[in-house]
């Protein structure tokens, strides 16, 4: 039977934390990672979970397994202050690993319980498991366990997956966790750690992104692929959607277990969430992005001198529009990136300063000009008001808003943190409203066609949508059983202790 021993800093069981007053895009949920042969196995899932970091910035955790022990460290806040400590790497030994980041669903209290990898001990060893996305029916799971007598530790929708593997009257550690997926319903893919290997998977209809790939007899599972380059792994493919892969010392080993269905990749992995220099599903994520500026500029010409970017989401897209367009590009806002994600503002009377903690204007640039403003999308509008402010402050004659995406109407219950649709401007105002309350001359969102060309198709099949596109059409690909039973907020933590 293995051991496991667990760490994490003295103390430092909680914070309160408060959203800038300029947060205001979509954020993933988590990135996970896992590494198998290799001495120094923590050390390349860190570094992998460093590539990841914009996925998660709240909470990172690594557990390893060296032939004996199973041994953790978890603990709030960015990977390299977790992870400085060389104290902590010479404590996660072992030849295979996996990590986690952690972005929560909302503000509020976050509690070292609730930070992934989660570990467990069974009758057949120890499992470790990580999870990217968000189970739709987590509350009837978790209600269901708790009238049979389970106990829980956190929030998570992940430990319900371990109450599923614990219950499973299957013998194999693969068949306990097939039979643990067959019972939930929404999007993930995962990573476990156990005595003999590790195990990846992914939902059947591959709502979120995994990748393999290899650095010599090392297997490596990842997020994304820019977590692959960072430890100079190569790319061996995508996991499929509805995979199980497991990797041992025998090698790899690939079944399909679940009734094959077709795939519904999240589209907002290429507009936003993902970082430009990964590739997923073939496609490079930069330049998807670029395309989507080329058809935005072909969809929503503006009577402009100048393309600018709010950076730095809006980088690629202001590329490929001011190229298609013919107008120069130009860093009109300059980002300051030394700013951390929160910021609790000290005082109410400098609150409507937080903007500019993040963004200052480039006067010489936009001074005299009409702009024409490139962001990826809208959610609140809040913080697209602030930055228009800014530029018009500085001397821009005109602003002409352009959205590299569709409007932002509906929210999102597969593990990506989206306010109630009451607040997603998108949903409660028309296209005019909106430029009248944003405060700009124009404002064009891309089509969902446009989107889709982007990306390679001819357009959106509405009869049979190849992506998962449920945040801008509301047509969400799987039963949401939560939301049915009254259970109207994201999903992923069931709920914050205050």
């Amino acid at each position: 039977m293995s051991h496991y021993r667990a760490s994490s800093p003295a103390g430092d069981d909680h914070r309160h934390e408060a959203r800038s007053a300029d947060d205001d895009h979509l954020h993933e949920e988590c990135g996970v990672v896992a590494v198998y042969g290799h001495p120094d196995a923590a050390a390349h899932a860190i570094l992998g979970l460093h590539a990841l970091q914009h996925r998660g910035q709240e909470a990172a955790g690594i557990v390893s397994f060296d032939g004996r022990h199973f041994n953790t460290y978890r603990a709030l806040g960015l990977v390299g202050d977790t992870f400085s400590d060389p104290r902590v790497v010479d404590g996660l030994p072992g030849h295979a690993a996996i990590g986690h980041n952690r972005y929560s669903t909302s503000g509020g209290s976050t509690v070292l319980r609730n930070v992934q990898p989660f570990f467990a001990d069974f009758a057949f060893g120890g499992l470790a498991l990580a999870h990217n996305g968000n189970l739709t029916n987590a509350v009837g799971l978790r209600r269901r366990l708790v009238e049979a007598g389970c106990l829980f530790q956190s929030t998570s929708d992940t430990e319900v997956m371990v109450h599923l593997i614990a219950r499973s009257t299957e013998r194999s550690i693969l068949e306990r966790l097939v039979d643990a997926l067959h019972q939930v319903e929404g999007a993930y893919s995962l990573v476990a750690l156990h005595d003999d290997g590790i195990i990846g998977a992914r939902d059947p209809l591959g709502v979120r992104p995994l990748v393999l790939g290899r650095l010599g007899d090392t297997l490596i599972l990842a997020s994304e692929t820019c977590a692959l380059d960072i430890i100079g792994a190569d790319l061996v493919r995508d996991v499929e959607p509805g995979e199980v892969v497991l990797i041992d010392k025998d090698g790899l080993r690939s079944v399909f277990p679940f009734k094959r269905l077709e795939r519904r990749f999240c589209i907002f992995e290429y507009v936003y969430f993902s970082r430009p220099d990964s590739t997923l599903d073939g496609k490079g994520v930069y330049d998807v992005r670029k395309r989507i500026g080329e058809e935005l500029a072909r969809e929503s010409p503006a009577p402009a001198d100048v393309v600018v970017p709010v950076p730095d989401s809006g980088v690629p897209a202001a590329i490929g529009y001011a190229q298609a367009a013919g107008l120069p590009f130009e860093l009109g806002i300059i980002r300051n990136h030394y700013v951390g994600r929160t910021f609790i503002e000290p005082t109410d009377s400098i609150r409507h300063l937080g903007v500019r903690l993040k963004h200052n204007a480039n006067r010489t640039t936009l001074a005299g000009k009409s702009v024409v403003l490139v962001d990826d999308s809208i959610v609140r509008g809040t913080t697209s008001t602030k930055i228009v402010d800014m530029v018009k402050a500085a001397g821009a004659t005109q602003v002409h808003m352009r959205i590299a995406s569709p409007p932002t109407t509906h929210s999102c219950f597969y593990g990506v943190d989206t306010p109630e649709r009451s607040k997603l401007l998108a949903a409660q105002h028309s296209l005019a409203e909106m430029a009248r309350l944003i405060g700009v001359d124009s404002l064009a969102f891309l089509s969902m066609d446009g989107l889709y060309r982007a990306v390679g198709e001819a357009k959106r099949d509405n009869a049979r949508p190849q992506y998962c596109d449920a945040c801008f059409s509301g047509d969400y690909p799987t039963r949401l059983a939560d939301l049915d039973g009254g259970q109207s907020r994201q999903l992923t933590l069931l709920q914050y202790e205050r």
